[in-house]
C-alpha cells in the first residue's frame, strides 16, 4: 500500500506569519520614515521625537503579559486577528494629527503610538505559539527565523515606498496607506489561520509528522474552561529560572540594536550624513536586505547543526554569538566618511544581528506547553523594554553631544552584552519544567526537562 503524501499546510501558515510580521514592522517604522519631515512640520526637538518614538514601546511592553494570557485563553486565531485590525486602525489615525495645534498634535501622536504598541502586544507571542503548534523541533529554528526576518523585509519592501510617499505626498499619507493594508489583511487572517487539527487543508500524514516530532498540535484545541490554571505561579517560576533570565537579557540587548534601526537610523542618514529623505528611504533598505538574509541564514544554520547531531544548546547558541559579535562593526561607522563605507558597515552589522536573532526559536524550544503564550509574552516584555529605553537614550546622547557617534557605541555595546549573556548566564537550552503550587506538602512536575534554577 502506497504511503499517503504529506500536505504542506504548515508552509502556508508560515507565509501568513511572514506577511503579518512584515506589516507589523512596517507600521512600527512609519514614524521613523516620516520622522524628519514630521519633526519639521510640527516643530519638535530631538528629545521630544525620542519620546514619541518610545511611546510604542511603553504600551507594547505593558501589554505582553495580558496579550500572552489572552492567547492562552482564547487561542491565536481570534486574538491575533483583533490585534491586526486595531493596530492598523490606530496607524491610519496617526495621519490626521497634523490637523491639530502643536501641543495637541504631539500628545495625540504619542497616544496613538501608545495604542499601536498595545494592540501589537500579542503579535510575537502569537507567532511563537503558532510555530510551536505547526512545526517539528528540527524545523522550528528556520520557521522562527523566517517570521522574525520579516522585520528586515518590511524595511526592504516598504522603506523606499514610504520614503517616496513622504517625499511626493507628505508624511500623513504613509500612516493612512500602511494602516489600510493591515485592515484588509486582518480579514484574510481569519480565513486562512486555524489550529493544526482544525485546518481544512491539512491531511493526517502531515498532522502526524508534526505531532510525532515535537509539534504541540493540541495547543489551541483544549476546551475553553481548561485553558486556565495557576499561571501566575508559573510566571514566578520562569522569573527564577537562570536560563530564561539570560535569554531575557540577551533579547533586551538584541532589540536595542533593532530599535536603533527602526527609529533613529533614517534620521541618522538625513541629519548626520546629509541625505535627502527620499535617498535615506532607499539607503535604509540596503542594511535591511542584509539583515533579512542573515535572519533566514541564522535559522537555517541552527537547524542544520541540529540535524548534524549537535545539541540544541550548541545549535542555537553558535549563530547567536557569532552573529552578534559581527554586529559590533556598527561602531566602525564613526571612523569613515565615505558614504558607501558607512552603508557597508551598517549592512554588515545588520547582517550579523539577523544571524543572531534566534530568540524566538529559543522561546519555542523552552516555553512550557501550559503557558506558551504567557512565556512568549514575558520574553517579549523584557526584550521590548529596549523599545522604550533605546530611542530615549539615543535622543539624549544626540542632544548632549550634537552627533550620533556615542549613539553608535551604545548600540555596539548592546551586542556585546547579549553575547556575554548567552555565554555566561543561559547555560543549557531545554524546555522548562513547571511544578504545580504546593498541595499537601508536595510539588508535582507537570512538564519535562528542567534547566537549573537560580
Amino acid at each position: 500500500m502506497q504511503a499517503v503524501k504529506q500536505t504542506h499546510v504548515r508552509y502556508l501558515i508560515l507565509l501568513m506569519l511572514f506577511v503579518v510580521t512584515t506589516i507589523n514592522y512596517a507600521d512600527r517604522a512609519t514614524i521613523a520614515i516620516a520622522g524628519s519631515s514630521l519633526q519639521k512640520s510640527l516643530g519638535i526637538d530631538a528629545v521630544t521625537l525620542g519620546f514619541i518614538f518610545s511611546a510604542f514601546g511603553w504600551a507594547y511592553v505593558a501589554g505582553q503579559i495580558p496579550g500572552g494570557w489572552l492567547l492562552d485563553r482564547f487561542g491565536s486565531k481570534k486574538v491575533y486577528a483583533l490585534s491586526i485590525f486595531t493596530w492598523s486602525l490606530f496607524t491610519v489615525m496617526q495621519g490626521f494629527v497634523g490637523d491639530f495645534g502643536l501641543s495637541t498634535a504631539v500628545v495625540a501622536l504619542f497616544m496613538l503610538r501608545f495604542l499601536v504598541g498595545l494592540a501589537e502586544a500579542p503579535s510575537f507571542p502569537g507567532n511563537a505559539r503558532i510555530v510551536a503548534a505547526w512545526f517539528p523541533t528540527a524545523e522550528r529554528g528556520t520557521a522562527s527565523a523566517i517570521f522574525n526576518s520579516a522585520q528586515y523585509f518590511a524595511t526592504v519592501l516598504f522603506a523606499p515606498l514610504m520614503g517616496w510617499i513622504v517625499f511626493s505626498f507628505g508624511w500623513q499619507h504613509v500612516f493612512m496607506i500602511m494602516g489600510g493594508i493591515g485592515i484588509v489583511f486582518s480579514l484574510v487572517w481569519l480565513k486562512v489561520i486555524h489550529s493544526p487539527r482544525q485546518h481544512p487543508m491539512i491531511n493526517q500524514a502531515e498532522l502526524e509528522h508534526i505531532a510525532s516530532n515535537g509539534g504541540m498540535v493540541d495547543m489551541d484545541d483544549k476546551p475553553q474552561g481548561k485553558r486556565e490554571g495557576p499561571k501566575w505561579d508559573y510566571v514566578r517560576q520562569l522569573l527564577t529560572n537562570r536560563m530564561m533570565l539570560g535569554v531575557y537579557l540577551g533579547q533586551y540587548c538584541i532589540n536595542g540594536i533593532t530599535y536603533f534601526f527602526l527609529t533613529w537610523f533614517p534620521v541618522y542618514l538625513v541629519q548626520e550624513r546629509g541625505m535627502t529623505i527620499l535617498k535615506a528611504g532607499f539607503i535604509a533598505s540596503l542594511p535591511a536586505i542584509c539583515g533579512f538574509i542573515g535572519g533566514v541564514l541564522g535559522g537555517i544554520i541552527s537547524d542544520w547543526l541540529l540535524r548534524r547531531g549537535h545539541s540544541l544548546t550548541f545549535a542555537r547558541k553558535a549563530p547567536i554569538i557569532g552573529g552578534l559579535l559581527l554586529s559590533t562593526t556598527i561602531v566602525a561607522c564613526n571612523y569613515v566618511d565615505i558614504e558607501w563605507m558607512v552603508v557597508g558597515f551598517m549592512a554588515l552589522a545588520f547582517f550579523g544581528k539577523g544571524v543572531g536573532a534566534l530568540g524566538w526559536a529559543v522561546v519555542s524550544d523552552t516555553s512550557p506547553k501550559q503557558i506558551a503564550g504567557l512565556s512568549g509574552g514575558l520574553f517579549n516584555m523584557f526584550g521590548n523594554i529596549a523599545s522604550i529605553t533605546t530611542p530615549i537614550v539615543i535622543g539624549y546622547i544626540i542632544s548632549t553631544t550634537g552627533s550620533f557617534k556615542w549613539a553608535l557605541v551604545f548600540v555596539g555595546a548592546n551586542a556585546l552584552v547579549a553575547v556575554l549573556s548567552y555565554l555566561v548566564i543561559v547555560g543549557q537550552i531545554k524546555r522548562v519544567e513547571l511544578t504545580d503550587p504546593p498541595s499537601k506538602g508536595s510539588r508535582k512536575p507537570v512538564d519535562q526537562l528542567s534547566p537549573a534554577k537560580i
